[in-house]
């Protein structure tokens, strides 16, 4: 089945390769970009694409690239799959290259994605366009090679908002044909709070750190959680829950997002993930030099930490992550994550907040008296 909207999927990694094979198998146009070229080279040679696991079979990419400009033009969808520290580099590479009416869909934004994104392509073109960010990536899945991708399992339900909010029904009408997983949520600052992989990530890599740096197999959900890292992973989430509840947006636990995406329970976190099929299988990182760390620390928990204490809320157990990942790495992650300032929300009060996640600007008094 043919269908009209045209694709490009940002970046050929686990997640990349996956949503363009995908797209690409159920019938769209789809056209895949990588900065790195040695990374895409027998995709060059051959743009075909084959996906095992829930979904199975092989698909044909028209365009595979390290040329930014050739792979958005006239796409309708700018999917982007690259971790979230590119996400700032990528909009200036991007922004004198976009199109009117061009929608860049994060998947995901991390903490504050869209608006990082969002602020940074205003600097730079006047042109048009929508930014979205989803809570999370709507796979659980692995590259098996540089033409290959197996995955897991599919989640049943991904929150999405864009800025400008009230175009957030038209980007879901766009996507829902491909991702009817994709489901709306008031604004950026809901889907930024419910960042899973704040909790999931970071916390299990550094408290396995010894296992995962000596290269010891294991499965990193189900063996990397035991019962006190569990523990420790929902003192976090109830940091996270409190942030979201002051900001005035529906939080959702880590636990119950499980049960969401994955339809498993559990009588608390550890035996939630216990349960759930869909991370069966999913082998630990053989070292610490990976995403996990050196994006969810500085583009997840950072701004959590940050945007907490610009509303003078406390996050020990998110704050002792963060500090271990630097004493651990030797990296200021303060120094170089998305702070609140650097996401345009220092000094503003929680409706400022919303009105700039809503609006993509802030319309103070004197403008209004003016504007009046």
């Amino acid at each position: 089945m043919k269908r009209d909207i045209r694709y490009a999927v940002i970046g050929a990694g686990n997640g990349g390769i996956a949503m363009a094979g995908y797209l690409a198998l159920i019938g769209y146009t789809v056209n895949l970009y990588n900065r790195t070229k040695e990374n895409i080279l027998s995709l060059i040679d051959d743009p075909t694409i084959e996906l095992t696991g829930e979904i199975e079979g092989k698909a044909r990419l028209n365009i595979v690239t390290d040329n930014i400009e050739k792979a958005i033009k006239g796409m309708d969808v700018i999917m982007v799959t690259i971790p979230a520290m590119g996400h700032y580099d990528l909009a200036k590479l991007m922004a004198p290259h976009l199109e009117e009416g061009q929608i860049i869909v994060l998947n995901p934004g991390r903490t504050g994605g869209a608006l990082e994104v969002y602020s940074t392509i205003k600097k730079f073109t006047d042109k048009d366009v929508i930014v979205a960010e989803a809570q999370t990536f709507i796979y659980a899945c692995r590259k098996t090679s540089q033409k290959s991708a197996h995955i897991f399992k599919s989640k049943r339900e991904v929150k999405l908002a864009a800025i400008p909010s009230l175009m957030t029904d038209y980007v879901l009408s766009l996507l829902n044909d491909a991702y009817p997983q994709f489901v709306k949520v008031a604004n950026v600052i809901e889907t930024s709070i419910n960042n899973y992989g704040a909790i999931f990530h970071p916390a299990p890599t550094l408290l396995n750190c010894g296992h995962i740096e000596r290269g010891a197999p294991f499965e990193y959900y189900t063996e990397g959680i035991t019962p006190s890292i569990g523990n420790f992973l929902e003192k976090m989430d109830h940091e996270r829950m409190k942030l979201g509840r002051i900001l005035n947006v529906d939080v959702v636990s880590a636990k119950d997002w499980l049960e969401e995406t994955y339809n498993v329970k559990g009588n608390n976190l550890y035996e939630a993930v216990q349960n759930n099929p869909g991370y069966k299988g999913l082998q630990a990182p053989k070292g610490l030099n990976i995403r996990y760390i050196y994006e969810d620390v500085p583009y997840s928990l950072i701004p959590l930490s940050s945007i907490a204490k610009e509303l003078n809320i406390e996050t020990p157990a998110i704050d002792s992550i963060i500090r271990l990942a630097g004493l651990i790495t030797g990296k200021d992650f303060f120094k170089e994550g998305r702070t609140a300032e650097r996401l345009g929300l220092k000094g503003l009060s929680i409706k400022e907040m919303h009105e700039y996640a809503e609006k993509g600007k802030i319309i103070k008094e004197k403008d209004e008296e003016v504007a009046s």
